[in-house]
């Protein structure tokens, strides 16, 4: 019961709906990093996935492509809660840079799949 309490409550601070989402990433702290390829959720804020390694800092640049959009969506993040889950490692990362037409399309795009699943 306590369980289900918990992801109950956890679904209700949830601004907006998270979306399954394949991602780029790259430390900011490493100025040649290599951008890794991330399976995880975007959200209108921001974008969560399960990692083997931290990165070096908090802050991390985003790509990624989203239906019918020509251009990559491309963000600066923060991250702000890690937390260890069995083999890997949860990040939350919330949106610090974002240009408003990114921004317009993945709302339009969390609209659409919310449709959809209507």
């Amino acid at each position: 019961m306590a369980e289900k309490k918990k992801k109950q409550t956890e679904d209700e601070r949830r601004d907006s709906p998270r979306v399954p989402m394949s991602f780029l990433v790259r430390d900011v702290g490493l100025r040649d990093g290599e951008w890794e390829e991330r399976q995880g959720d975007l959200s209108l804020g921001g974008i969560s996935w399960r990692g083997k390694t931290a990165p070096h800092g908090t802050e991390v640049d985003v790509r990624f492509r989203l239906p019918l959009v020509p251009k990559e969506v491309r963000a600066r993040g923060e991250i702000l809660r890690v937390k260890a889950a069995g083999v890997g490692i949860d990040f939350h990362l919330r949106f610090t840079e974002l240009d408003v037409r990114a921004e317009l399309a993945i709302a339009r795009f969390l609209d659409e799949w919310l449709s959809k699943q209507d």
